[in-house]
């Protein structure tokens, strides 16, 4: 029948008893799956973590510059390691980088889940922000 109607027959399920087989256009069936594996691969948004490291004695006007481009990162939907750097007897005064990433917490909190709390790890604290999660009710009220 399939060789009646030029289609191939293909097997569908083996391990049946009699196996169930199928007349269709095998190469037609084989690019449709390509395609969809095409598509759903360009919708699929990957999320990368970027890094942004601090200095325990940040002047003002760097961490304003620094604190914009973790914005910007969360805005496109990446998530954000924190670091504050220690270097030397900069180790002994592990509050100031503390203090560093709390402050940026509070100031980002509106928009800002903390993932991983601050933690001090070797000679740096670290911790990871991602963006809050956004209702479809605010993304409307967003786009007007």
């Amino acid at each position: 029948m399939a060789r009646e109607k030029e289609l191939d027959l293909v097997e569908v399920a083996p391990q049946l008893n009699p196996p169930v087989c199928k007349i269709m256009d095998y190469g037609k069936w084989l690019y449709q799956q390509n395609k969809k594996m095409q598509q759903a691969k360009k919708k699929h948004k990957t999320i990368q973590i970027k890094e942004i490291k601090f200095r325990p004695r940040i002047s003002e006007h760097d961490y304003q510059f620094k604190k914009r481009h973790i914005e910007d990162f969360l805005k496109d939907g990446h998530k954000v390691k924190v670091m504050v750097l220690f270097k030397g007897r900069e180790r002994a005064y592990s509050e100031l980088g503390r203090k560093i990433v709390d402050r940026l917490i509070e100031e980002l909190a509106d928009n800002v889940t903390v993932e991983t709390s601050p933690k001090f790890e070797g000679s740096s604290i670290s911790a990871v922000l991602s963006p809050k999660k956004s209702t479809p009710e605010k993304q409307q009220a967003e786009a007007k």
